[in-house]
C-alpha cells in the first residue's frame, strides 16, 4: 500500500514505519498510509522560518497577491484530478466544488484584496494621530509582517478548502505555512500540495505539508509563529492550553464545531416563500458533506404551533435525499469520512437520544445506490424532535457531527433567542423571517453569541450563499464553545499574521518608514509640476504649493446657478440670523473645484491620465467672500496596477493629500484625490 509523503524542507519526504491506515470511504477499501514518524519539526519550522519568511517579507503585497492569483489559475488547470480522489472522501460532485473549487475561490479573492493595500511589504493601520499643537510630532500605527510561520492544524471534511482558506491569508500577509491535515482525508490534501511544489509559483519554504501526527511541533513554536486549528473544542483546548503556547504567548486560533442553529420566525407560515425557504436550508444544510461541516444546522427552533408541520415538511424534504457511490449521477448524499466517524456520529446521537427521539431515518440501517452500505461509511440523515428544550441540556451540549439535527418548539423571539444562546457560542445562526422587527430583535439578542447570522428571506434568496457557506471577505469564527478565533475576514484576516506597532516621531520620519506621506511634512518641491511627472519619476512628498485666488460672491452665485444647488447659506437674500453662519458662504464642492482649477496643469497633454476619485473629503471652515484660498498638493501614495491586456497603457494610481488654506493660513478644506498616471514604458 503506497505511503504519502510530506513535504518538508525543500523536497517530498516519506515518514518513518507503517503509519496509520487510510480508507476509501465509500468502499472501505485501504487506500494508503500516513506517517510523520522520524521527522524534526523543529527543523520544519526553522526551514520556514529562514527560507520561506524571508522571502515573502521581502516582496510587496501586490506581489504575494499576484503570487495568488497566478497560484489558483494553475490549481485550476488540474480539477478533474481533484475530483477524482475527492470521491473517496465519500465526497459527492457537489460536495466536492464546495471544497476543491471553493478553496481555489479563496486564492482569488485574496489575491483581488491586494489592491486594498500599498504596493509594499507592510502598511499603515488606521489613522494619523497629531501629538502636538505644532505638528511637529505625531503617531500611527505600522502592521509588519510576523517573522514566524502560521502552523494550521485542520480538520478531516475540508481537505482543500481548510487548507487553501487558511493559507490565501497568511501568503498575503506575508508569512509562510506548516500545514496538518487531519489524516483520515489527508490523501487529497496530499495531492494539491503536490501540484503547487510542482509549479514553482511559490517561494521555497512558504508553504509545507505533513500528512500524519504533528508530533512535538507545537513545542517548537515562537511568539513570532501563529497556530490555528480547525476542530472538536476538546481537542483545540488541549492544543491550546500546552505549554509553549502559553510561555511564549503564541497567537492561537480555534475554530471549533459548534451547535449552530436556525430560526423560523413566528410570521412564516406555510404558503409564503420563507416557508420553503426554511425547509430547504435546512434540508441542504443536514446532508451537503454528509452533515459533516462546522456550520452545519445542529438545532431548528421553530414555533411550537408549527413544529408538526415543519416535521411533515422537513420528512418529505429528506426522503427525497438518494443515498450511496457519489460517482453515481443519482446521489445527492455520499458517506461520512470514515468508519470511525460513523461509529463517532453514532455514539454522539445515542446520548441525544436520552432527551429526544428519532422523527425520521434510521440509526441502524440506510438504503444506498450502487454501494454496499456495510463496506462505507453510509449513514441515514436523522432528524430529532426535542419537546422540552428549556429543561434538558443534550441538543444544547452534544453533537453529532454528522447528517444530524434536532427540532425544538419555542413560544416567542425571546425565547427563540434564550435557546440559541443556550449552545454557549456558535459560528452562525440564521433566522428566516419576512419581518424586519423580527430580524432585529434576534440579531441585537442573539448577536454577541454567533460570529455570523444569515437574514433568510425571499428578497435576498436567489443570490444568498447559504447557511453554511463562510466568506472569504467575512470573518469566520465564533465566540465560547465556536473557539473564539477568527478566520478570513478580508483585511481583518490578513491583519492576524501582522504586528501593530505604533510608531511615534516627526511627519518627516513617519513618512519616510512608511512611504506614505504625512501631512505636515516637508514637501520636495523641484520646479517641475508634479503632473507633468511619469509614475517612476513621482516621489513621495512631491509638492506643489498654489497661488492665492479670491472668492467673490458672484463666484458663489454662478456655481449655485450653474449646480442647481440654491441652499439657503449660499444666497444673498437669506437672513443669516440664528444660522451656523455670517453671511453667504461658498458651496464646499466650489471649493474643491476651485482647488482643482489652482493644482491641476491643463495646458499641454501631460502622463496624468484621468481622475479616479476623491476620499476624505472634509470642509473645515466657512468661506466666505472675500477670502482667498491657495493649495498645497502633496503626492501622498503610489500603488502600481498591472496590466491586463497587452494593449493597455502602463501606468499606476497616485494618491495626492489635497489641503486648502485661506488668506490667515488655516485649513478650510482636507481631501485625497487620486489619479490613473501613465508609466514612463508606455
Amino acid at each position: 500500500m503506497p505511503a504519502l509523503e510530506n513535504y518538508i524542507l525543500g523536497k517530498w519526504i516519506k515518514g518513518d514505519g507503517e503509519g496509520q491506515s487510510l480508507y476509501n470511504a465509500v468502499t472501505g477499501e485501504a487506500i494508503a498510509t500516513a506517517s510523520t514518524k522520524g521527522l524534526d519539526f523543529a527543523a520544519i519550522l526553522q526551514y520556514a522560518r529562514e527560507k520561506g519568511n524571508p522571502a515573502l517579507r521581502n516582496m510587496s503585497f501586490h506581489e504575494r497577491g499576484v503570487m495568488l492569483r497566478a497560484l489558483a489559475l494553475y490549481l485550476r488547470e488540474h480539477l478533474e484530478e481533484f475530483y477524482k480522489i475527492s470521491y473517496q472522501t465519500g465526497a459527492t460532485k457537489a460536495d466536492s466544488w464546495v471544497d476543491i473549487e471553493g478553496g481555489i475561490g479563496n486564492l482569488f479573492s485574496y489575491a483581488s484584496l491586494r489592491r486594498k493595500f500599498p504596493d509594499t511589504p507592510y502598511c499603515l493601520d488606521g489613522e494619523n494621530h497629531p501629538l502636538g499643537k505644532a505638528n511637529t510630532f505625531m503617531g500611527h500605527h505600522l502592521l509588519i509582517p510576523k517573522e514566524g510561520v502560521a502552523v494550521h492544524i485542520n480538520a478531516f471534511n475540508f481537505p482543500v478548502w481548510g487548507m487553501l482558506e487558511k493559507i490565501a491569508v497568511n501568503l498575503l500577509a506575508g508569512v509562510p505555512a506548516v500545514v496538518k491535515p487531519a489524516s483520515v482525508t489527508s490523501f487529497l490534501s496530499e495531492a494539491v500540495v503536490k501540484k503547487i511544489a510542482a509549479s514553482g509559483i511559490l517561494p521555497n519554504g512558504a508553504l509545507q505539508l505533513l500528512c500524519g501526527s504533528a508530533g512535538d511541533m507545537l513545542d517548537h513554536v515562537t511568539s513570532q509563529d501563529v497556530v490555528t486549528f480547525t476542530g472538536s473544542a476538546s481537542t483545540g483546548l488541549m492544543l491550546k492550553s500546552g505549554k509553549r503556547i502559553l510561555e511564549e504567548n503564541v497567537p492561537f486560533t480555534m475554530e471549533a464545531d459548534s451547535l449552530n442553529c436556525i430560526v423560523l420566525g413566528q410570521d412564516v407560515v406555510p404558503g409564503m416563500p420563507e416557508w420553503d425557504l426554511f425547509i430547504k436550508e435546512v434540508r441542504k444544510e443536514m446532508t451537503t458533506k454528509c452533515g459533516q461541516k462546522c456550520t452545519a444546522i445542529r438545532r431548528i427552533f421553530v414555533p411550537e404551533n408549527k413544529i408538526e408541520d415543519v416535521q411533515i415538511a422537513l420528512g418529505k424534504a429528506l426522503a427525497q435525499t438518494t443515498i450511496g457511490n457519489p460517482l453515481n449521477e443519482k446521489v445527492r448524499m455520499g458517506s461520512l469520512a470514515g468508519e470511525s466517524q460513523r461509529t463517532e456520529v453514532k455514539e454522539q446521537v445515542q446520548k441525544l437520544l436520552a432527551s429526544s427521539q428519532i422523527i425520521y431515518g434510521s440509526l441502524d440501517s440506510v438504503e444506498v445506490i450502487d454501494a454496499d452500505a456495510r463496506k462505507g461509511a453510509f449513514m441515514s440523515p436523522l432528524l430529532l424532535l426535542n419537546h422540552d428544550p428549556f429543561n434538558t441540556t443534550e441538543a444544547h451540549e452534544v453533537e453529532a457531527f454528522g447528517p444530524v439535527s434536532t427540532l425544538m418548539p419555542y413560544r416567542s423571539t425571546a425565547d427563540a433567542i434564550a435557546l440559541a444562546k443556550k449552545g454557549k457560542g456558535s459560528l452562525v445562526s440564521s433566522i428566516v423571517t419576512a419581518d424586519p422587527s423580527i430580524a432585529k430583535e434576534y440579531v441585537l439578542g442573539a448577536g454577541m453569541y454567533h460570529g455570523r447570522i444569515l437574514i433568510l428571506n425571499d428578497q435576498c434568496a436567489k443570490e444568498s450563499t447559504g447557511h453554511g457557506s463562510p466568506l472569504p471577505l467575512l470573518v469566520h469564527g465564533g465566540p465560547g464553545r465556536a473557539g473564539g478565533g477568527e478566520e478570513m475576514g478580508g483585511l481583518r484576516g490578513v491583519k492576524h499574521y501582522m504586528q501593530r506597532v505604533a510608531i511615534q516621531g516627526s511627519p518627516d520620519m513617519i513618512t519616510a518608514v512608511s512611504n506614505v506621506y504625512q501631512p505636515g511634512a516637508t514637501g520636495k518641491k523641484d520646479g517641475k509640476h508634479p503632473f507633468k511627472k511619469y509614475f517612476e519619476e513621482l516621489e513621495i512628498g512631491d509638492q506643489l504649493v498654489t497661488e492665492k485666488r479670491l472668492i467673490t460672491s458672484e463666484d458663489i452665485n454662478r456655481f449655485a446657478d450653474l449646480s442647481g444647488d440654491h441652499f439657503y447659506a449660499h444666497l444673498t437674500s437669506t437672513n443669516f440670523e440664528g444660522t451656523m453662519f455670517e453671511r453667504q458662504v461658498a458651496h464646499g464642492y466650489f471649493i474643491m473645484s476651485a482647488a482643482a482649477g489652482l493644482f491641476v496643469d491643463s495646458y499641454e497633454k501631460n502622463p496624468v491620465l484621468l481622475n479616479y476619485g476623491i476620499d476624505e473629503l472634509r470642509f473645515t471652515k466657512p468661506v466666505y467672500p472675500g477670502a482667498e484660498i491657495y493649495i498645497r498638493f502633496s503626492c501622498k501614495e503610489k500603488i502600481g496596477q498591472e496590466q491586463k491586456l497587452d494593449t493597455d497603457i502602463p501606468r499606476g494610481i497616485v494618491k495626492w493629500l489635497v489641503e486648502i488654506f485661506d488668506e490667515t493660513d488655516e485649513t478650510v478644506g482636507v481631501a485625497t484625490i487620486l489619479t490613473m498616471v501613465q508609466k514612463k514604458d508606455a
